[in-house]
């Protein structure tokens, strides 16, 4: 199959995949070739792929999928400035909160707004040994183009459960060891022993955790750190404190 215009009812409904509204439908976009790839091997149902002509041969692991196109229509569905050799649609996974009952090492990340953030700490919480991650509040959508960009491939591999209500989220870690992290906190990471299981929360990159998950938090940690520094990016400060917790326990 070949489509090359931009006005195909096709491309049209797919870049439209760019916008949130339109994601809460289940689709949603994967640009370039290792997003594609990484996400096929890890078992995401891919719906079709858009691939420019020169470049088919590199998709023969979906060559039933493909949609033969142009840069022009590439750049149309892509959200970058240099459109990839291909953009594919593909079905979001979903999860089940029951995973987290044998979960022992949890993320939290509460009102995150950053869409880059989000991507960099769910490819640090897999690399760190994490067994899940939860979105607690109003977070930015994972199936963003640029968070599944900056999760390089990892958005597949660790389950991502949305809590919004603070009861049910209470009585689902009610035993688990839950660390705040804060900036005035009196223990230090580099003296700090957590106990399995664990919770690690983290607040929003303008305003910090908040009362209600300080008061729920049954340790609270800081990163140490030069006292001409204030603060250190949401992203970098998650990578320090996982790493520390869950792999130097």
């Amino acid at each position: 199959m070949e489509i090359t215009s931009v006005n195909n009812e096709q491309v049209k409904e797919c870049a439209k995949l760019q916008q949130k509204k339109y994601r809460r439908g289940g689709k949603f976009l994967l640009e370039g070739s290792k997003a594609i790839k990484e996400a096929y091997d890890s078992g995401i149902e891919i719906e079709r792929v858009f691939v420019e002509k020169s470049h088919v041969k590199d998709y023969d692991f979906v060559k039933d999928l493909i949609i033969e196109t142009s840069e022009p229509v590439l750049k149309k569905l892509c959200t970058t400035d240099s459109a990839p050799n291909a953009v594919a649609v593909g079905i979001q996974k979903k999860y089940d909160k029951n995973v987290l009952k044998n979960a022992k090492k949890v993320v939290l990340l509460e009102n995150t707004k950053d869409l880059g953030n989000l991507g960099t700490i769910i490819r640090t919480s897999v690399a760190f040994g994490a067994d899940a991650i939860v979105l607690y509040g109003e977070s930015v959508d994972i199936y963003n183009p640029k968070c599944v960009r900056s999760s390089v491939g990892q958005l597949w591999k660790i389950p991502i459960i949305e809590i919004k209500d603070f009861d049910e989220l209470a009585e689902i870690f009610d035993k688990f060891e839950r660390i705040a992290t804060l900036p005035r906190s009196n223990n230090l990471l580099k003296t700090f022993k957590p106990n399995l299981p664990t919770l690690v929360m983290f607040g929003s990159e303008a305003d910090g955790l908040s009362d209600d998950l300080i008061k729920f938090s049954t340790k609270s940690v800081k990163i140490e750190m030069a006292k001409t520094v204030e603060s250190l990016n949401l992203a970098t400060s998650a990578a320090v404190i996982l790493y520390e917790i869950f792999i130097r326990e």
